[in-house]
C-alpha cells in the first residue's frame, strides 16, 4: 500500500511538468500548385519571436512547441497558413501563391539582385516549378516558350546545343548568342572548339537549376557590358540544406522518327527509270529499301538523378548530386552519355556577417557522333540492299568494281554502312564552379563586400577510325585507306569579382550603391592529327600534326549602379560599366557602356479607387552594350605564319618554309547596341492576372564582319571590319492568369507574343550575298542588303503557265534589259517570323497534375534547299548510277537543276504550331508511412507540329535554309520522382 502511495504522490508531482512538456515539431512545405518544396518558408510559433526556415528540401524542425501552439508558416509570395499543434510529430503544409505577394519575389540581376515589384528593366524569371516538363537534356530548353522575346531552336541531335535568341540579336557576323552567366561565371559560347563534347550547355545538369533569369533590354544588360548585347541569362543552382533529405528522380523515354522526305519508292523508281532514262535500267536492283527509314532507329532516353541534402557538420548546409543521362539519337549510332557531379556548401558564420557560397560541378561527357548521311539516304537508288552477301565492303552494298575493288566513281556511299563503319568517339571531361564570400561589416551593416572567383575548364578528344573496307572513308585512286583522325583541346576560363555594396534609407528614400571590378581571363591549345592514314596528308613543319596555342584574351571591366526608391513609388536605375579587351589594339581597347532606367508605381496616383486594377507600373529604359565576339583573338597585331608546302625556297637541294604576313585588323573597334525600352507591369482583380507590355528600340553600330578587303589593301582578301549598322524594332505581350483557384484546384496559364522587325540601315558596300552554295559555286540564295532583313532571299521571280505550273528557267525581267540574269534577282521575303508565340498550361486537381506547352511561329519563311538542288530529273543519274529524288518533282517538271535552284518558289511559308510537351502526374504525399512523397508521370514530347511547310519541319536554325536537318523525335516519357 505505502508504495502505491509513493507512486501516487510521484505522479501529482510531475503532472505540471507533463502539463508543460514541450515537443519537437517536424515536416515539409510544399508549393499547392507544383508540389514542389519550398525552401526559406518562415514557420514561427505564434507570439514567439523565435523561429526557423525550411531548407532547400522544403523541410524544417521547430523545437519546444506545446500543445495547442499556434504554428505560421509565412514566405514571399505565398498566403500565410495557420495550423495548431496537437501534439502531432509531423504537420506538412502546402502554401497557396498570393498574387499580391509576388512582387516581393527576389529575382537575380547582375552582381546583385532586386525585388520583382522594384525592377526597372525587362527581367524575366523562371524557377523550378515554371520550368518546362519532359526530356529536357540541356538547360536552355527549360524556358523553352516560356519568355517573351526568346526562341530556343534545338536540332534532333542527342544532347545538342541550341540557337538562342533574345529579341531576335544584334549582329550580323559576329555571335548573336546571349552570355550565359552560371552562379557568377560568365561562360563561353565555343563548343566549335571544345572537342569531345556536343554544346556548351551540355555539361550542366538541369536537375540542379533552381532558377533561370533573363535580361532582355539594356538597362538591365549593360551592368555586364561589352559581352550583353545579345542578352543576359543568369542561371542559379541549387544550393544546400540544413535538414537531411533524398531525392531521386528518374525518366525514361522512347523516340521514333515522325516524318521522311517523300522520294521515289522502289516499283515507283523503276517506272521513272524507264520512263526517262530507259538505258539504266539495268542498273537496277529488286529489293525496296526505304533508305531513309534504314539510317534511322528507336531510341531509348535514360536519366537519372540522386540528390542529397543536409546540415555537414551540422553548420554547413550542403547539398551533392549525382546524376546520369543517356539519349540516343535517331541516327544509327549516335549517343550522348552525361555523368555529373554537382556540390554546394553555404555556409554562414560571424552571425551571419560572412556568407560562403561554394558551387563546384564536374561533367563528363561521353559520345558517339554521327555523320550527316541524309543526303545519302535521299539519292541512294531503293532498289538496292543494305547488305550484299561477298561485298568486300563490310558486307554492304556498294559500288565497286568486283574485279579490282575498286569504287565506281560519281555514286553514293551506302549511308548505313557509312553510320555503322565509321567510329566517330568524343570524351569531354569539364570542371566549372566558384567560390562567393559576401562579409556584411560589423561596424557598419549596411556595406557589404563581395569576392566571386569562379573556374572553368574543359578538357576534350576525339577520334574518328574507320577501316580501309568502309567505303565512306578517304580514298586514293579510288580505293578507300581508311580513317584514323585525333584532336584534343584544353579551355580554360578564369574570373575574379571585387564589389562593394552600400543599402541604406532617408526617411522616404531607400538607395543601394554597388561598385566593383572584374577580370576575366581565357586561353586554350589544340592538337589535331589530321588523316594519319591518307598516304597525301602533308606533314613537318607545315603540315600535320598541328599544334596550336591560341593567344590569352582578358577582359577587364570597372562597373557601378545605383538604385533609388522614394516613397516606394518612384524607382531609378544607373548603371555604368567601361571595359577593355585584348581583341582590340590600344587606341580602341576601352568602351563605355551606361544605362538607365526609370520606373512609376501609378495605381495609387491614377487609379487609387480601382477595384479591378491592382498593381500598374510603367518603365522607361535606355543603355548601351557591347559585342567583341569575332572569333579572332589577335587580329589587330601583325602576324605571321610558316607557309605551306606551297610557299618554300631552295637553298641547294633543301626546300625550307617561309614566313607569310598573315591578314590584320589594325583599326577594328567594339560593335555597340543602343537600346530604348518602355514597359508595362500591371495586376488585374488582386493581381489573378499579371502581365507586361514591352516596345523596344535596338540600333546596332560599327558591325564587325569578315569581309573583302580592296586589292592591295592588306595580306588577305578579307578582314575583320566595322561595316554598318541595322536597327531591331518590337513588341512584348505576356500574361499569367489564374483562371480556376479553389482549395482542390487550380489552373494557370502563361502566354506569351513577341514581334520585331530587323532591318540593315547601312553598310561598307552595296550588298553583301552570304549563305551557303546551295548547288554548286555561286548559288548563294541569301544576302545583306540596305534596307531589308538581314539573311533575305535573294532569288529569281518564277514565272507560271497559264494553268498555274512553274515554267523552268522562266524567271521575270525585273530591269526590263531583255537579258535575265543576276541582276534580275530580288529580294523575296526573309526567315523572320512575324511573331512568335507560348502558351503553358499547369492543372492540379488535389494529388493530379496536368500540363502541357503550346510554341507557334507566324510569317517565318524557309527557302526548301531539299527540293530546289534535288528535285529535277536530271539528277536521275549520279553519273556514275542511278539517283532517287523528291517526288515533289511530279508537281514541277523540273529537268535541270541549275535552271531553277535560285526560283523563289521554294520559298515555303513555314508558320506552325507546335505542341512541345503533355505531361500526367500523380503524387502520393504520404508514401512510406509518411517517409516520403511519390510522383509518378507519363508524358509525350515533340507531341505534333501543324504546318504547310512541305519540308520535314518548318522550325529551322540554319537562317532559314533547309539542306537536310536532324530530325526531332517524338518521344513517349514515363517516370518517377521520389523525395525522402
Amino acid at each position: 500500500m505505502k508504495t502505491i502511495y509513493k507512486k501516487l504522490f510521484i505522479l501529482i508531482l510531475l503532472l505540471p511538468f507533463s502539463i508543460l512538456a514541450q515537443s519537437t515539431l517536424g515536416g515539409t512545405v510544399l508549393d499547392k500548385l507544383s508540389g514542389q518544396p519550398i525552401p526559406g518558408v518562415n514557420v514561427n510559433i505564434e507570439g514567439n519571436k523565435s523561429g526557423v526556415s525550411t531548407d532547400f528540401d522544403g523541410k524544417y524542425q521547430l523545437s519546444n512547441v506545446k500543445k495547442g501552439d499556434k504554428i505560421v508558416f509565412s514566405y514571399i509570395g505565398y498566403a500565410n497558413v495557420t495550423a495548431i499543434f496537437t501534439d502531432q510529430k509531423t504537420l506538412n503544409v502546402s502554401l497557396v501563391e498570393d498574387a499580391n505577394q509576388l512582387n516581393e519575389v527576389v529575382v537575380q540581376v547582375g552582381y546583385g539582385t532586386v525585388k520583382k515589384k522594384d525592377a526597372t528593366g525587362a527581367v524575366t524569371v523562371l524557377s523550378t516549378k515554371d520550368f518546362n516538363k519532359g526530356a529536357n537534356v540541356t538547360a536552355e530548353n527549360l524556358l523553352n516558350g516560356r519568355v517573351a522575346g526568346v526562341t530556343v531552336n534545338t536540332s534532333g541531335a542527342p544532347g545538342s546545343g541550341s540557337q538562342i535568341r533574345i529579341r531576335g540579336g544584334s549582329s550580323l557576323f559576329a555571335s548573336n548568342d546571349p552570355l550565359i552567366v552560371i552562379d557568377g561565371l560568365p561562360i563561353e559560347n565555343n563548343s566549335d572548339k571544345n572537342f569531345g563534347s556536343t554544346s556548351i550547355l551540355a555539361s550542366i545538369n538541369p536537375s540542379t537549376i533552381e532558377s533561370m533569369t533573363v535580361l532582355k533590354d539594356a538597362s538591365a544588360t549593360a551592368i555586364y557590358g561589352s559581352r550583353a548585347s545579345n542578352g543576359v541569362i543568369i542561371i542559379t543552382t541549387k544550393k544546400g540544406g540544413k535538414t537531411l533529405a533524398v531525392d531521386y528522380n528518374f525518366q525514361y523515354g522512347s523516340g521514333n522518327l515522325v516524318k521522311t522526305i517523300d522520294v521515289f519508292d522502289a516499283n515507283s523508281f523503276k517506272a521513272i527509270i524507264a520512263q526517262r532514262r530507259p538505258d539504266d535500267v539495268p542498273k537496277l536492283g529488286n529489293v525496296n529499301t526505304n533508305w531513309q527509314k534504314e539510317i534511322y532507329r528507336r531510341t531509348d532516353y535514360v536519366d537519372n538523378n540522386i540528390s542529397l541534402r543536409g546540415n555537414l557538420f551540422n553548420i554547413i548546409p550542403s547539398r551533392i548530386t549525382v546524376g546520369n543521362t543517356y539519349q540516343e539519337g535517331l541516327r544509327l549510332t549516335n549517343v550522348f552519355n552525361r555523368n555529373t557531379v554537382g556540390l554546394a556548401l553555404n555556409p554562414s558564420f560571424l552571425e551571419d556577417h560572412l556568407k560562403i557560397k561554394l558551387n563546384a560541378n564536374y561533367s563528363n561527357e561521353n559520345n558517339r557522333f554521327a555523320d550527316g548521311v541524309e543526303g545519302s539516304a535521299l539519292r541512294f537508288d531503293p532498289t538496292q540492299p543494305v547488305y550484299k552477301s561477298g561485298s568486300i565492303y563490310g558486307g554492304f552494298f556498294e559500288y565497286y568494281n568486283n574485279a579490282n575493288g575498286k569504287l565506281i566513281s560519281q555514286t553514293p556511299r551506302n549511308p548505313v554502312a557509312q553510320l555503322l563503319q565509321t567510329f566517330d568517339e568524343g570524351k569531354n571531361n569539364r570542371f566549372f564552379g566558384n567560390l562567393e564570400l559576401d562579409y556584411k561589416f560589423h561596424f557598419l551593416p549596411a556595406l557589404r563586400a563581395v569576392v566571386n572567383a569562379g573556374f572553368d575548364q574543359a578538357d576534350g578528344e576525339r577520334a574518328k577510325t574507320a577501316s580501309a573496307f568502309a567505303a565512306s572513308s578517304g580514298t586514293n585512286n579510288d580505293i578507300p585507306f581508311g580513317t584514323n583522325e585525333f584532336s584534343r583541346s584544353v579551355r580554360k576560363n578564369k574570373l575574379l569579382d571585387a564589389y562593394l555594396t552600400y543599402n541604406t534609407s532617408f526617411d522616404k528614400l531607400v538607395f543601394d550603391i554597388t561598385a566593383g571590378y572584374s577580370y576575366q581571363k581565357w586561353d586554350s591549345f589544340n592538337f589535331i592529327t589530321g588523316n594519319t592514314n591518307d598516304p597525301n596528308l602533308p606533314t613537318g613543319i607545315t603540315g600535320f600534326p598541328q599544334k596550336t596555342i591560341d593567344f590569352d584574351r582578358v577582359n577587364v571591366g570597372f562597373f557601378g549602379r545605383t538604385n533609388l526608391n522614394f516613397n516606394d513609388k518612384y524607382l531609378l536605375t544607373l548603371s555604368f560599366r567601361r571595359d577593355g579587351s585584348s581583341r582590340f589594339d590600344k587606341d580602341n581597347r576601352w568602351a563605355n557602356f551606361p544605362a538607365t532606367a526609370f520606373a512609376w508605381k501609378i495605381k495609387d496616383d491614377l487609379l487609387p479607387n480601382s477595384t479591378a486594377v491592382s498593381d500598374l507600373k510603367i518603365r522607361l529604359g535606355y543603355g548601351i552594350t557591347g559585342q567583341q565576339e569575332i572569333g579572332n583573338n589577335n587580329d589587330y597585331l601583325q602576324q605571321y605564319n610558316v607557309g605551306s608546302g606551297s610557299s618554300q625556297y631552295y637553298f641547294g637541294t633543301v626546300a625550307l618554309p617561309i614566313a607569310v604576313s598573315a591578314r590584320q585588323s589594325s583599326n577594328l573597334k567594339w560593335e555597340e547596341t543602343t537600346t530604348y525600352n518602355a514597359g508595362i507591369d500591371f495586376g488585374l482583380y488582386d493581381n489573378r492576372i499579371t502581365g507586361s507590355v514591352e516596345v523596344f528600340y535596338k540600333d546596332s553600330k560599327d558591325l564587325l564582319a569578315d569581309v573583302a578587303t580592296a586589292d592591295g589593301s592588306n595580306f588577305s582578301n578579307r578582314s575583320w571590319q566595322n561595316i554598318g549598322s541595322f536597327t531591331t524594332k518590337g513588341i512584348e505581350f505576356s500574361v499569367s492568369t489564374d483562371v480556376i483557384k479553389t482549395k482542390d484546384l487550380n489552373w494557370n496559364l502563361n502566354f506569351n507574343v513577341t514581334a520585331f522587325e530587323r532591318k540593315i540601315t547601312e553598310l561598307s558596300s552595296d550588298f553583301i550575298r552570304v549563305g551557303e552554295n546551295l548547288a554548286g559555286t555561286g548559288t548563294q540564295g541569301q544576302v545583306h542588303q540596305v534596307g531589308y532583313a538581314p539573311n533575305s532571299f535573294l532569288l529569281y521571280k518564277q514565272l507560271y503557265d497559264n494553268t498555274g505550273k512553274p515554267i523552268e528557267n522562266g524567271y521575270a525581267d525585273l530591269n526590263n534589259d531583255n537579258v535575265i540574269n543576276s541582276s534580275d534577282k530580288y529580294i523575296y521575303k526573309n526567315p523572320d517570323p512575324k511573331a512568335t508565340f507560348g502558351l503553358a498550361s499547369t492543372l492540379n486537381y488535389k494529388n493530379l497534375d496536368f500540363s502541357f506547352n503550346f510554341r507557334a511561329s507566324v510569317g517565318n519563311r524557309v527557302f526548301n534547299a531539299v527540293n530546289a538542288s534535288r528535285a529535277q530529273y536530271n539528277l536521275l543519274t549520279t553519273g556514275g548510277t542511278v539517283g532517287n529524288i523528291p517526288t515533289s518533282v511530279l508537281e514541277t517538271g523540273f529537268n535541270t537543276t541549275s535552271n531553277v535552284v535560285l526560283s523563289d518558289l521554294f520559298v515555303e511559308n513555314a508558320s506552325f504550331l507546335r505542341l512541345d510537351n503533355i505531361t500526367l502526374g500523380y503524387t502520393f504525399p504520404k508514401w512510406l508511412e509518411g517517409k516520403a512523397s511519390l510522383r509518378l508521370f507519363a508524358g509525350v514530347q515533340n507531341v505534333f507540329v501543324i504546318s504547310d511547310y512541305s519540308g520535314l519541319d518548318p522550325e529551322i536554325a540554319n537562317n532559314g535554309i533547309d539542306n537536310t536537318i536532324y530530325p526531332r523525335q517524338r518521344s513517349i516519357l514515363g517516370g518517377v520522382n521520389v523525395k525522402f
